[in-house]
């Protein structure tokens, strides 16, 4: 084993695909909403690095403490109005050239060292496949994109996830989704995105009395104050925005697509279909849906495509393979899904999902587990729970 592409940002890697004598990956944004925050590492955290030159709006954004970033910028660090180069937060040496984040990467096979982008103005474009040659998406990438969170010095609720098809630009320039500015098909200071309070938000106060914002008064007041409505980190989009083919619920998390072949197409699953893979929440917002409507995520989707007149082509997303329940299957003590991760067909013409298992998370879309103690908030793997799952057609 050898090391094939080193010096890459850190953040979200997603999955991989492979297309004419190229590879291609998800190379996920290292902040949450395009501003370094508490949450992101702080002074230790790392800017996202802009794929084409892009200008700064005027806006600052406050992690309290008198500490205020500019969007692209080191923490407590402001450019208001500026102008980043593309690819500027990769000259310091400690990333290759040509790399930037939110973005997806590719590099020919036989000459890895010369990285490009590919697609950007993604949060987390973690699920890639190219769409098979006989496929109305031909030639196109679906990227399944993880929306921001309600956390860091930004923070959003109800951002949703989105599947996109990204096409390189004939002039070989990245295309452009609209990232850190725009969530599925909406501008971020849509009053549905306004955050709501939350303990991973860098203005909150932790006070578990004050239910559901987690936040002492005086600090969930100044959230209001200066983080509603959303505020731009661009002062425009550096070309136009290319918009999602669909948007999902937020926090359902995809994390891996793949197509299914002929033999696997019956019943629901029509010619062309894929299936899209859905990890789940981590218990930063509140539930995407109420009851009796089920959660979506900790399942596997199906997504059918038919081609319209004039070439259009429409989607059909539906449940796939889910729990009696629309959580984790472990605290129930089910035989199911915990998070899924991963799903691609084998040789034998079945689809194979790989779960990572069942994880504590914040716990704010289930309120039996909502975290009373911050010092209890962190992510915690669950031993034992991780499992490969094998669905074949009937």
């Amino acid at each position: 084993m050898v090391p094939l592409i080193t010096k890459l940002p850190a953040g979200p890697t997603g999955q991989l695909a492979f297309e004419g004598g190229w590879i291609y990956w998800g190379a996920g944004s290292t902040t949450n909403s395009g501003v370094v925050s508490k949450s992101d590492g702080g002074p230790s955290g790392q800017p996202d690095i802009p794929c084409q030159d892009i200008t700064l709006s005027q806006n600052l954004f406050d992690s309290g403490g008198g500490i205020f970033t500019s969007g692209y910028s080191l923490f407590g660090h402001t450019n208001p109005g500026g102008t980043v180069p593309a690819f500027f937060n990769a000259s310091t040496g400690k990333v290759r050239p040509g790399v930037c984040n939110g973005a997806i990467l590719r590099a020919r096979l036989n000459e890895v060292d010369n990285v490009e982008p590919f697609s950007w103005g993604y949060r987390n474009g973690y699920a890639i496949r190219f769409a098979p040659n006989n496929h109305p998406l031909a030639g196109g990438l679906l990227v399944g994109e993880n929306g921001a969170d309600d956390a860091g010095a930004r923070p959003s609720n109800n951002a949703p996830d989105a599947l996109h098809l990204a096409r390189q630009n004939p002039d070989g320039t990245p295309d452009y989704h609209g990232w850190p500015d725009r969530y599925g098909f909406l501008p971020t200071s849509q009053a549905v995105f306004n955050p709501i309070g939350g303990p991973a938000e860098d203005l909150c106060v932790f006070d578990a009395t004050n239910s559901p914002s987690n936040c002492t008064p005086a600090s969930l007041a100044q959230i209001f104050a200066e983080d509603i409505p959303i505020r731009d980190v661009l002062a425009g989009p550096p070309q136009p925005i290319t918009s999602p083919l669909a948007i999902t619920p937020a926090d359902g998390s995809p994390t891996a697509i793949d197509f299914a072949p002929r033999s696997f197409a019956r019943g629901p699953v029509q010619e062309g279909a894929a299936l899209y893979a859905l990890e789940g929440d981590f218990g930063f917002s509140a539930a995407n849906a109420s009851s009796p409507a089920p959660e979506v995520g900790h399942e596997v989707q199906l997504i059918n495509f038919m081609s319209e007149p004039g070439g259009a082509v429409s989607l059909n997303m539906q449940r796939f393979a889910h729990n009696k329940t629309s959580e984790e299957a472990f605290p129930d003590g089910l035989h199911g899904f915990n998070r899924p991760t991963n799903v691609r067909f084998g040789p034998d013409g079945c689809a194979y999902v790989a779960d990572y298992g069942a994880v504590r998370d914040l716990g704010r879309s289930d309120p039996d587990t909502a975290v009373k103690n911050p010092a209890d908030a962190a992510i915690v793997q669950i031993p034992g729970t991780g499992v490969i799952w094998k669905i074949c057609p009937q």
